[in-house]
């Protein structure tokens, strides 16, 4: 039988529902808080709350199908980096430097390296104050060579660089934080003989004396570092971890006995890449590469996607995406790159050439050099990849397209030749001081090349004819060239006139590449000798053609729709560019 009690007092209830009310309330509190737990009933769910805060840390993202899908690519832009040098060895167009910024900045790095009388060194006419300025390119190890470019400020009292040698200028990033310039450490260091732009542009502006450029005149103090950055919602210690241990699979290198991959995870939204011997030449496409790596390891499902890829490569829209990721792949996408290299439509082949030309495999060298010779648009990617191939039949492509009417397609096809470890000795150049000169057969037309790149260098294509000169010529610095009196038409007499300094004098034969010489043994600078080759090419004494700096253009616009296939060239950030 059952005992009910009922409470008759109205307070007694009211006083005994408001408790049970608090109490609820207090643990709906807590609960909400995340700490009334403990408080409420200590020791019971913390062991419980922390095993879910350990687990929800462990679970990783799922990772996203390709590496590009859930990363950003860091530092493949070109670092620009600057500084102030001097320059001496001026003929008498140097002079003190009105007071300014860039002259305080001068005396300080003077002073820090122990010059002795910096404020006299600088008002010395054969001295001039200049800005200094380069691109470093991603991936650049330290103790490549740049190039640098020269300016002089309008406080600058220089009125010609020409012949002018900069000394040892430290070049810094510099950029502008809370209204104060900051600067990097030193991330190269400049020096050399300066080509002011006068000597090689036809042009009567007086201001091109004052700007120039030193082809190499830079040496890389710190190795450039390329990394990804995962996106936001991919940031784990796994997820990073597992990206890199996906490129070391596809890409990696014997660094003498020890296999090593290219990929370190640093941070859970961070990894490092280092930069893989055969895309040394070509960077951007080694992180294009990288991005198309797919993270989890395939074996079920490869076959699939490499008929997938297949279909895409067959699309002209979706091919060079296709062989990317094919190049990505490896060795297991080279059959299917090799259908590719079936077809009968010019680019589809291309873009499977290229990517079987990184892959180092000889069936590309041939649709390569065809690519270079016919098509605008694929001449530079083209050269660059035939240019990494490390088989000798690579050489004998190149040496090739030598021969062809295009005169970027065989300077370009020469530089590529030049840039190989194997490859100065294949051409044969003859180091000239402040130059190198090369002879080149070549059955087309006959051809000067002068660089404005790299290095300083003049190269002779086919069968230059010899300078044949019905007066003289006068150029600056005090050089003067005229024929012999004897045998005007076989030799030629070059003559060197300077205040200070014994008169110097030499005969040569009237070939271009004795005169070059010639000019040399008189103390000619790179400058002088492309002044020479523009002001007889100008006068009729040079009937070859004279070209300055032709190489393909890096970036070009493919047009698929266009029957006269018309490729335009896009603008890229160049020296030129810097001010």
């Amino acid at each position: 039988m059952s005992t009910y009690t009922m409470c008759t007092n109205p307070n007694q209830l009211s006083a005994s529902r408001r408790r049970v009310v608090f109490q609820l309330a207090s643990i709906a509190i807590a609960l909400a808080s995340g700490t009334g737990c403990n408080a409420l009933f200590p020791g019971r769910f913390e062991e419980a709350e922390n095993e879910a805060k350990l687990r929800d840390l462990m679970r990783a993202p799922e990772p996203p199908d390709l590496i590009r899908d859930g990363t950003i690519i860091q530092g493949l832009s070109p670092l620009r980096i600057e500084g102030v040098g001097a320059v001496n060895a001026l003929p008498g167009t140097g002079g003190p430097p009105d007071p300014s910024v860039f002259r305080d900045q001068l005396l300080e790095e003077m002073k820090r390296h122990d010059v002795i009388a910096p404020n006299q060194w600088l008002e010395q006419e054969d001295t001039a104050l200049v800005r200094v300025l380069a691109l470093i390119p991603p991936g650049a190890r330290r103790g490549d060579l740049i190039d640098i470019r020269v300016l002089a400020p309008k406080e600058s009292r220089v009125t010609d660089l020409h012949h002018g040698w900069l000394l040892d200028t430290r070049l810094r990033e510099q950029r502008m934080l809370q209204n104060i310039i900051r600067q990097s450490d030193v991330l190269a260091i400049g020096q050399g003989s300066i080509l002011t732009r006068a000597d090689h542009e036809p042009n009567a502006d007086e201001s091109l004396r004052n700007e120039g450029r030193i082809l190499s005149g830079g040496r890389v103090q710190v190795t450039r570092k390329l990394g990804l950055i995962l996106r936001p919602e991919f940031q784990h210690a796994k997820l990073s971890k597992a990206i890199a241990d996906a490129i070391n699979r596809r890409l990696f290198f014997f660094d003498g006995t020890t296999r090593r991959g290219i990929a370190t995870a640093i941070e859970d939204d961070f990894i490092e890449i280092e930069v893989h011997p055969r895309y040394r030449d070509n960077v951007p496409r080694m992180m294009q590469v990288v991005q198309a790596i797919g993270i989890k390891v395939e074996i079920n499902g490869r076959q699939e996607r490499l008929t997938e890829l297949a279909q895409k490569l067959r699309v002209p829209e979706t091919a060079a995406d296709a062989a990317l990721q094919l190049e990505a792949l490896g060795e297991s996408a080279v059959p299917t790159l090799l259908e590719g290299l079936e077809s009968s439509n010019q680019e589809l082949q291309f873009y499977a050439a290229e990517a079987l030309g990184y892959l180092d495999r000889v069936e590309s060298i041939e649709p390569l050099e065809k690519a270079a010779r016919e098509v605008a648009a694929f001449r530079y990617p083209s050269l660059i990849a035939l240019q990494g191939i490390e088989q000798q039949l690579a050489v004998d492509a190149l040496k090739r397209l030598m021969d062809e009417p295009s005169l970027e397609t065989r300077y370009g096809a020469f530089c590529s030749i030049r840039r190989r470890i194997d490859g100065k000795p294949a051409l044969g150049g003859s180091p000239l001081g402040p130059l190198s000169l090369y002879q080149i057969s070549s059955q087309s037309t006959p051809a000067i090349v002068v660089s404005l790149q790299e290095e300083p260098e003049v190269v002779l294509l086919g069968d230059v004819k010899s300078i044949k000169m019905s007066s003289f010529l006068m150029l600056p610095g005090g050089i003067m060239i005229k024929p012999d009196p004897k045998h005007p038409d076989e030799l030629l007499r070059i003559s060197r006139f300077q205040a200070g300094e014994q008169d110097r004098r030499v005969v040569v034969s009237s070939s271009v590449d004795d005169v070059i010489a010639g000019m040399v043994q008189v103390g000619g600078c790179y400058g002088d000798i492309i002044n020479m080759l523009r002001a007889a090419k100008d006068q009729g004494f040079l009937v070859d053609q004279l070209a300055i700096n032709p190489l393909p253009t890096p970036v070009r616009t493919y047009y698929r729709d266009d029957p006269e296939n018309q490729n335009v060239d896009q603008q890229e950030v160049t020296l030129d560019s810097l001010n």
